[in-house]
């Protein structure tokens, strides 16, 4: 199946193409694209790669589902299209990066530019049906985003993995501790939140900490 995905990742990721389980998923994919509303848009679903080239990343960041509210989704985890409403957990991840880093609350919840500077922003289901949160789940693309977890683990050295929330921290067991680091804490939406598992985590500051310590450009976050 041809994926249209940036060139590295493709170099990457091209033998997992070929397998089986993501024949199969491709193929639910595109039905459920032609017979329901689906988010992100087509164009959109592998743009958390085409923003983030392989050899560029530093930062990982796992969320589990995309938006599935209209125009929300735009392919990177916790990201929405520029003009929309923030959703909870955005909201919150922005409140620890203002008292964390000092920042104004921003205006627009796209983290392209997050993207852009080398954090991976990656969901684990990469396609929801409209409206029917985890629709999408157990189709194959835990797998794929397993296997590219992986890849990054095996591939590259000194990259900061960001684990928010119990279903994030069990993918630490796809992660070489021995040379990429590991920083773990609640979810941000408001169920966890409002429990203290999520402010203060300083996740930001760390993260900028690490890269510095390994010669890499801090994250303007």
């Amino acid at each position: 199946m041809e994926v249209n995905i940036e060139p590295s990742w493709r170099t990457q990721l091209n033998d997992e193409f070929e397998k089986p389980y993501f024949q199969e998923l491709a193929t639910f994919v595109k039905n459920e694209y032609q017979q329901n509303t689906c988010y992100p848009k087509g164009k959109d679903i592998f743009s958390a790669f085409d923003h983030c080239p392989f050899q560029e990343i530093k930062v990982v960041i796992i969320g589990q589902d995309p938006y599935h509210g209209p125009n929300q989704a735009n392919g990177l985890c916790f990201s929405v299209k520029d003009g929309i409403p923030h959703p909870p957990s955005l909201v919150n991840i922005f409140k620890e990066i203002k008292v964390d880093m000092g920042k104004t609350y921003p205006e627009s919840g796209n983290l392209e530019h997050w993207a852009e500077q080398g954090v991976l922003l990656l969901n684990a289901t990469l396609t929801v049906r409209a409206h029917q949160a985890g629709s999408h789940q157990k189709k194959g693309w835990e797998q794929f985003t397993d296997a590219v977890i992986k890849t990054v683990s095996r591939d590259l050295e000194g990259v900061v993995f960001l684990l928010w929330g119990g279903f994030a921290k069990k993918k630490s067991s796809l992660i070489d501790k021995s040379k990429h680091h590991i920083l773990t804490s609640g979810h941000p939406s408001p169920l966890s939140a409002n429990r203290g598992l999520w402010f203060g985590n300083q996740h930001f500051s760390k993260t900028n900490g690490l890269l510095a310590q390994m010669g890499k450009e801090p994250i303007d976050w």
